[in-house]
């Protein structure tokens, strides 16, 4: 049977009982369910809107100010400050229509409200000072064919200045789910699924969200796998070794340290210690072009931007011929060069995705400049970089330290002092992290111990550790377009893919 009004509490927890219905009540109305709300209205006993809020919607509408004025005076829990701006909002509205119906008598009324409501209300003299100006110049008049529109902005103007409980704010409801919801998955270590998530019960996922079983191993190299890296598109795997070949484009003499995709997936660059930069297509596996310099020219790094058609490119000569970077398109002409005593010795290289900066790192310094001819500005670390990795919004950068430290930066100017990371053994080699999972929610790296650690953001220590490889694992690589995968380069001449398990199976 129906319980009685006075015995239904008031608080359910620690939710009031009529905030949430109207919340609710709030939100049917917004999805149109027009009805449903209504009828919850009526079952409840709890209006939508208290009473002073329909009776300042309708003398508003009328033009009652007055009327208006006594409803703001008589809203409880405003505060003085707060009641003069409602006020104030009220009267400007009323002047301003007094402007725009114009003649005399319509001046001389505006000219007396003025004087007699706005002025005594203590509100910035600046704003009354425009007033004023406005009835010589009839700037923002209202006129008359526009009343009614105007009187509805008076009225949401006036919603913002007075209590939260007057007016429910649209879409509170699903603010409210949404904030729920985002704070489970901040607070879930292993959240990798975007599409795992549902109202129906507390978000939480678990360790085998994330790519943890060695679904494959790759023997194809014949020596040391130094590179790794997934396509754009998440279909293509590109690996470079010591053996002198990129799997499965084949062409130079010395080890290769470095691939890098196209944006477009159709081209591939490798280039390695006292190698030629070398371009090649993905379909045929031909070598498209060759970036030939001298006999001891060294091409440290190389990135594309983000049309396909252009690459950036970081180098470096023995003896006293200065360092250079240099953009080139695609068949080798060099658009601009930065070269002088103030360019650094570069060792890796990156451009955002949005082409909007240019990123690479020398020594213990992080350099960004604004492209094309923009600012320039640096992070400092204590110790020696060894790589670099950008988020795939290009917002953050993380760099391999020799102090087997992971620091993540922000790339805006304001950042100063990094995220940092810990756990993997870095000393002697170069050791190569990434981003990776759902949102870049998640950072991995190699290790000179084996392993293959995976962190979640903002959180100092490793939440898994991957076995499997039996020597340094030198790169990983995390699929972009597969949460769930992530490939890893070892001296064991060996590259692994690893996925995600989920109820028990292999994610496909």
């Amino acid at each position: 049977m129906d319980l009685p009004e006075s015995s239904v509490p008031r608080r359910v927890g620690p939710v009031d009982r009529e905030e949430l219905v109207r919340v609710i009540e709030q939100s049917l109305y917004s999805l149109g369910y027009r009805r449903a709300a209504a009828a919850l209205e009526a079952e409840s006993g709890v209006p939508l809107y208290p009473p002073e809020h329909d009776r300042l919607l309708l003398d508003v509408m009328a033009g009652q100010w007055d009327a208006c004025v006594e409803t703001v005076r008589s809203v409880a829990g405003v505060g003085d400050a707060d009641r003069a701006v409602a006020e104030f909002l009220l009267w400007r509205g009323h002047y301003l229509e007094l402007l725009g119906a114009g003649g005399d008598a319509g001046l001389r009324r505006a000219r007396e409200v003025l004087r007699r409501r706005i002025s005594p209300l203590g509100v910035d003299r600046r704003c009354v000072h425009w007033l004023a100006c406005a009835m010589v110049s009839c700037k923002g008049a209202v006129a008359p064919e526009t009343v009614v529109e105007w009187r509805i902005s008076v009225f949401l103007d006036l919603v913002e200045v007075l209590p939260p409980w007057f007016h429910v704010p649209t879409g509170r409801l699903e603010h409210l789910v949404e904030s729920a919801v985002t704070k489970q998955v901040a607070s879930c270590i292993y959240h990798n699924l975007p599409d795992e998530i549902t109202l129906f019960e507390d978000h939480k996922c678990h360790e085998q969200h994330i790519p943890s079983e060695c679904a494959q191993i790759l023997c194809g190299h014949n020596n040391e796998v130094w590179f790794v890296r997934f396509s754009n598109n998440g279909d293509y795997l590109a690996s470079s070794s010591s053996d002198c070949t990129a799997i499965i484009w084949k062409g130079h003499h010395k080890p290769i340290s470095f691939v890098a995709w196209s944006p477009n997936d159709r081209m591939l660059l490798t280039c390695g210690t006292g190698e030629s930069l070398k371009l090649w297509n993905v379909d045929t596996g031909e070598c498209n072009l060759k970036f030939q310099g001298s006999a001891d020219y060294i091409i440290s790094s190389c990135a594309w931007f983000p049309n396909s058609e252009k690459i950036v490119c970081a180098s470096s000569e023995p003896g006293s011929s200065p360092n250079r970077i240099f953009t080139c398109d695609l068949e080798g002409q060099e658009l601009e060069v930065w070269a002088g005593d103030r360019i650094p010795k570069v060792s890796e290289l990156a451009v955002t995705p949005d082409g909007r900066h240019l990123i690479f790192v020398s020594c213990n310094d992080i350099w960004i400049r604004e492209l094309p001819k923009g600012r320039e500005w640096r992070f400092r670390e204590k110790q020696a970089i060894s790589s670099l990795s950008l988020s795939g919004d290009g917002q953050s950068l993380i760099v391999n330290l020799s102090s087997q430290e992971i620091h993540l930066w922000k790339i805006n100017e304001s950042s100063t002092v990094p995220e940092k990371f810990k756990g993997h053994k870095q000393e002697k080699f170069v050791i190569r992290s990434c981003f990776g999972g759902s949102n870049s929610l998640f950072i991995a790296s190699g290790s000179e111990d084996s392993e293959v650690y995976i962190w979640k953001r903002h959180l100092e220590t490793p939440i898994k550790v991957l076995h499997g490889h039996t020597m340094i694992v030198n790169c990983v690589s995390w699929n972009p377009a597969r949460a769930h995968m992530l490939a890893s380069a070892s001296d064991d001449r060996t590259v692994r893919i690893w996925l995600a398990r989920k109820t028990g199976s292999i994610c496909s």
